[in-house]
């Protein structure tokens, strides 16, 4: 989504991030994060 977006200023990067960021839920995220390696449980 990232590269989609084609962002290329450092600030337009980040608040595309924080835009993206909102299309998933906290589970998502965190079975993400669980799959990846990244739990600390």
């Amino acid at each position: 989504m990232m590269r989609k977006a084609g962002e290329r200023t450092f600030e337009n990067t980040w608040r595309r991030a924080g835009a993206l960021l909102d299309l998933f839920s906290p589970d998502e995220c965190q079975n993400y994060l669980s799959n990846a390696g990244y739990a600390s449980i």
